[in-house]
C-alpha cells in the first residue's frame, strides 16, 4: 500500500460525496484524484485503467466547465434529468463491443493483466463518467456496475485499499442515484422551478 494509493482514495471519496451533492467542486478534486490514479495503476500493469484516468481528466474539466456554464446568474444548478431506455441500451452494446475489441487487443499487444475486465472498466467508466458530466440520472446506475467489476479487479492485484475505496464507491453510488432522483422529482413537480433550470442551460454563467 504506498502514500499514492492512500491519497488517491481519499481524494475519490471526497470527489463522490461532493457529486452526490451536486456541488462543482467535485471536478476539481476528481482532476486531482484521477492523476494519481494514473500513477498508480500504471505501476500495478494495469494499462487499461492508466488510460482510463487520462480520459477521465477530459471528460472531468468538461464536466466542471459544463456544470459551471450550465447554472444561472441566480446561481440555480445545472438540473438533473434521464436518458431514454433507447440511449441506454446503445450505450450498453456499444460500450460491450468496444470493451471486448480493447481488451483483445490489451491481451495481444501488452502485458496488462487482467486485460478484458481492465477493459470493461475502462469503456463503462468512461460511459458513466460522460452521463454524470451531463447530469444525467443513470450515471449511478452505470458507476455501481463498475465498481463491483472494479472490486475483484483490483483485490486480484494486491490494489487492496483501491479495492475497499470501490466498495465504498459502490454504496456512494446507491447514496447518488438517491438524491439525484430526489432532486429531478421536485424538478418534475414544480413546473416553474424546472422551468428556470432549464433557462440557465442556455445562459452562460456570470461568475
Amino acid at each position: 500500500m504506498s502514500l499514492l494509493e492512500i491519497i488517491g482514495t481519499a481524494l475519490g471519496i471526497i470527489g463522490v460525496w461532493l457529486m452526490i451533492r451536486q456541488n462543482v467542486w467535485g471536478w476539481p478534486v476528481g482532476l486531482l484524484q484521477v492523476t494519481v490514479s494514473c500513477w498508480v495503476f500504471y505501476g500495478a500493469k494495469l494499462y487499461s485503467d492508466a488510460v482510463l484516468q487520462v480520459c477521465f481528466f477530459g471528460i472531468q474539466a468538461y464536466g466542471w466547465w459544463h456544470w459551471l456554464a450550465g447554472a444561472d446568474a441566480t446561481h440555480r444548478s445545472l438540473p438533473v434529468t434521464r436518458l431514454r431506455v433507447r440511449a441506454v441500451v446503445g450505450w450498453s452494446v456499444a460500450g460491450l463491443i468496444a470493451a471486448a475489441a480493447w481488451g483483445e487487443t490489451m491481451r495481444r499487444t501488452t502485458d496488462a493483466a487482467l486485460p478484458h475486465w481492465d477493459a470493461f472498466i475502462l469503456v463503462f467508466s468512461l460511459i458513466a463518467q460522460w452521463w454524470q458530466a451531463r447530469k444525467r440520472l443513470e450515471c449511478w446506475a452505470g458507476w455501481m456496475v463498475v465498481n463491483v467489476v472494479a472490486v475483484g479487479v483490483y483485490w486480484l492485484k494486491d490494489l487492496h485499499l483501491y479495492a475497499g475505496l470501490y466498495v465504498i464507491f459502490f454504496g456512494m453510488a446507491v447514496a447518488g442515484h438517491a438524491a439525484w432522483k430526489k432532486s429531478l422529482t421536485v424538478a418534475s413537480t414544480n413546473p416553474s422551478a424546472q422551468a428556470d433550470a432549464d433557462a440557465g442551460l442556455r445562459r452562460p454563467s456570470v461568475r
